[in-house]
């Protein structure tokens, strides 16, 4: 199969009009037939959210290109299931993000929900981020996403691979990690105030960035390093550690059981 029968679908969570989206699309675009679809509004930290309780609408931009008034899994589902449905893509990828996608991050993030959908529902996914707060130069997160997802097409990849990689902002990334998912902590601040008729009102999320010394982690290799950390996602989220500490406990009343194949 040639690269330009290759068909790569491309979201994000900043909208269908960002630059981070833009700058991965050209990025892409040589190695296979591109499709966007993507929100029609920034729906950052929208995490998995879909819609179920009200319809969803696309409306078409440009050839191949299409806005979604809905949520990140929404794009990807819709582009799937519908747009895609006869001639599903090989590939997704979801980004620029406007911002890290790092340890904790991953369970808020839009971006990456975009990719895990597409994985859940078999299209191996890329999630790429820019570790960076103002003055985004989506350059080199550009040349790493290509060089990436060019290696990533030249192999048979399984239906459910998703990669959260995270590109560190102003400066030149000094090479790639594969790393594991780290820890972090942007504070715990909750700001009351009060609108003009005497209602409060509420903003949640911090401020006060810090992270985990764990070696091998996303954090590590991002902001020690100045490395690309390219981080391989599941979607197991037992706790097998914690499996043997619930055996000892007992429960009045009920009868535990092992599971079937214990």
């Amino acid at each position: 199969m040639s690269n330009k029968s290759k068909r790569i679908l491309v979201s994000n969570d900043d909208g269908y009009f960002s630059e981070g989206l833009q700058a991965l699309v050209e990025a892409v675009s040589p190695l296979g037939e591109v499709w966007v679809v993507a929100p029609d509004r920034e729906q950052s930290a929208a995490s998995h959210a879909i819609s179920l309780h009200r319809p969803l609408r696309i409306k078409e931009v440009r050839e191949r290109w299409f806005a979604v008034d809905g949520t990140p899994a929404d794009c990807a589902y819709l582009a799937i299931n519908h747009l895609l449905k006869d001639d599903r893509p090989v590939l997704m990828v979801s980004g620029i993000n406007h911002g890290a996608n790092l340890a904790e991050d991953i369970m808020y993030s839009g971006t990456v929900a975009a990719a895990m959908e597409g994985a859940l529902l078999g299209v191996p996914a890329i999630a790429f981020s820019l570790v960076a707060r103002r003055n985004f130069d989506f350059a080199p997160a550009a040349r790493f996403a290509r060089s990436l997802v060019s290696s990533a097409l030249s192999r048979p990849l399984p239906p459910r691979m998703l990669l959260n990689v995270n590109i560190p902002g102003g400066v030149e990334p000094e090479g790639y990690v594969i790393t594991r998912q780290g820890r972090h902590s942007y504070g715990f601040e909750v700001v009351e105030n009060e609108d003009p008729r005497g209602r409060k009102y509420y903003w949640i999320g911090g401020s006060d960035y810090q992270h985990e010394d764990i070696p091998g982690s996303d954090c590590n290799a991002v902001f020690r390093d100045k490395r690309v950390s390219v981080t391989p996602l599941h979607f197991e989220l037992t706790d097998h550690g914690r499996l043997p500490d619930l055996s000892g406990w007992q429960v009045d009343g009920f009868n535990r059981h092992e599971p079937d194949g214990a």
